[in-house]
């Protein structure tokens, strides 16, 4: 007896259930004479009738009634086993950049609120210049990212979210401080603390543009990456530095930060990103609760 095969088991179980070739074809999105043709085929292959056919109608044989719950069963194991290999085939984390170009703090609601709908799914975070997190999610290293804009984002969707307006960090002692709101005339004979082209090219160009319309071209000192390193810095009066807003929330003595007037046109963008056409299965949840807290 040659081995039976489950797509002919599939095809006798409509039929066993319908007791009827043409409503079980209309069921299976097929015409009757080849699903005739495959039942009449395994009959030859076991060997024996599985329905008996006559003017009156469909019914089953026999050894029809004896296949029946075997077949059920066996396609019920099946489709068990398909579903596991499912499971077991969706990712076990979600790989999320977050841009250094903000204050970490500022993510902290949405992480939040993701943690609370991930399920057993795992985060993993990680933190880095907007043009690496661009790389690693191009190479499917990360699932998506937080980035600041402008960014040079080739090929990945992006999803604008916020706006993070720049502000002033300066010594809590100088004369300046007095003031509630500066612009860049103001500190145009200051030295400030800015970061290298390389860490965020777009954005650099961005701002060096704003900077050329309104004539300012301070003492510029390399910025410490770290942007506590930087604040002490402030603190110690060595220079003053231009910060995306959210940097507010981190308080330490001998820093102020004041308003600026060209603030806005300074502003980092915030978007998310990702590889499209290889959408992480949280990427729906993500890009929703993205939209819900960080969006303006």
């Amino acid at each position: 007896m040659r081995a039976l095969d489950t797509h002919s088991l599939h095809l006798f179980c409509a039929v066993a259930r319908c007791l009827n070739f043409r409503q079980a074809a209309e069921q299976l999105h097929m015409t009757q004479p080849p699903l005739s043709r495959a039942i009449r085929l395994l009959e030859d292959r076991l060997g024996t009738r599985l329905f008996e056919r006559d003017t009156q109608g469909v019914a089953l044989t026999q050894a029809g009634r004896t296949l029946l719950p075997q077949a059920l069963h066996i396609l019920a194991l099946l489709d068990k086993a398909q579903a596991s290999l499912q499971q077991d085939s969706a990712p076990a984390r979600l790989r999320l950049g977050l841009t250094s170009s903000v204050e970490a703090g500022l993510f902290r609601p949405l992480l939040d609120a993701l943690g609370k709908q991930l399920g057993t799914l795992r985060l993993e975070l990680t933190a880095a210049p907007s043009p690496r997190l661009v790389a690693a999610v191009r190479k499917g290293q990360l699932d998506a990212a937080l980035l600041a804009l402008p960014s040079a984002t080739f090929e990945l969707a992006v999803q604008p979210l916020a706006r993070q307006p720049m502000l002033l960090a300066l010594p809590a002692g100088h004369r300046l401080a007095k003031k509630r709101k500066l612009g860049l005339a103001d500190i145009a004979q200051e030295s400030v603390y800015w970061f290298e082209r390389a860490r965020q090219p777009a954005f650099f160009d961005h701002c060096q543009q704003v900077f050329r319309r309104h004539g300012f071209a301070p003492v510029f000192l390399r910025e410490a990456s770290d942007h506590h390193v930087l604040l002490s810095d402030v603190a110690a009066g060595k220079g003053m530095a231009l910060l995306a807003a959210s940097f507010r929330a981190l308080r330490l003595a001998g820093v102020a930060y004041r308003q600026l007037v060209e603030g806005e046109e300074l502003a980092a963008g915030i978007g998310l990103a990702w590889r499209e056409g290889h959408g992480h299965a949280a990427l729906p949840l993500l890009r929703r609760l993205a939209a819900e807290v960080l969006q303006e």
